[in-house]
């Protein structure tokens, strides 16, 4: 009779998740026609921005340029290439995709809530009080490396890739595709990069890390975060250093974070002897 009513448990909480899972996936789906609608705000006001020189982050770039005195040497002009299809539903697909992507993007924070509330009834008061939060920083976290990537290092590895020559002789025609993903590889995989507090909580709670071991491994962070970076930005110098200084500040916030964990589980601990 025990193992068929844990049989049951366990079904019953799967039945649960699924509801959980059947929520987020509509709101994904929502998103993604309300994003697929709006195909003109999309693409040329998001998406292709970047390809133009009156974009936000190179006129700051150019005003930066001008406050020290460097002449036009930051200033972005031109975007010396232009952008192709070659396959007959490239644009349909590419439409469809990127549609999907947006609707992901904006339904993150509910898809967030939605599993928080699936986890939260097997966690304590206490717990469930001062981890209510959470849901509210893994959001503004995602979000914040997603204006990041798309402000910051798309750009620049944009400008970097678009107008790189290997010589005159040869001129740059980008297909969609190859654009389209560079743009949101680049804007999504900052905004799963800047999770890293998050993760580091969760590791802390479970035992699995502290701030010693951080603390420790502390040049493997540095040598990880310009791996990473190298990884997703091009070979430019400048992105790099963009992607692995946010990277480092994350760590040591999160060797903090990890500090906080501990001790208030030690302070448990205590309290319980």
């Amino acid at each position: 009779m025990s193992q068929e009513k844990a049989e049951m448990s366990f079904l019953d909480h799967l039945g649960v998740l699924r509801g959980h899972l059947i929520r987020s996936v509509i709101a994904v789906l929502a998103f993604t026609v309300l994003a697929f609608v709006n195909k003109g705000y999309l693409f040329d006001d998001l998406l292709l921005a970047s390809k133009e020189p009156d974009f936000i982050t190179y006129r700051t770039l150019c005003k930066v340029s001008e406050l020290f005195r460097l002449g036009d040497v930051l200033c972005i002009t031109e975007q010396p290439f232009i952008l192709m299809n070659v396959d007959m539903s490239g644009q349909f697909t590419m439409h469809l995709w990127v549609a999907f992507i947006a609707g992901v993007i904006i339904a993150f924070p509910y898809i967030i809530w939605e599993l928080w509330r699936f986890i939260k009834p097997a966690l304590h008061a206490n717990e469930s009080n001062y981890t209510s939060a959470i849901v509210f920083v893994i959001s503004f976290l995602f979000l914040l490396g997603i204006c990041f990537g798309y402000y910051m290092i798309a750009p620049l590895s944009v400008n970097f890739l678009g107008t790189y020559q290997v010589s005159d002789m040869v001129s740059n025609q980008i297909n969609l595709r190859s654009f389209i993903s560079t743009v949101t590889t680049i804007t999504f995989a900052c905004g799963l990069i800047f999770q890293l507090p998050i993760v580091v909580y969760f590791l802390s709670k479970l035992g699995l890390l502290s701030p010693e071991t951080m603390k420790h491994y502390r040049s493997h962070a540095i040598v990880g975060a310009l791996v990473v970076s190298a990884i997703i930005t091009p070979p430019d110098l400048s992105s790099q250093i963009l992607v692995t200084l946010p990277l480092l500040v994350l760590y040591e916030i999160s060797i903090h974070i990890s500090k906080f964990v501990i001790k208030r589980s030690q302070s448990k601990h205590e309290v319980k002897s």
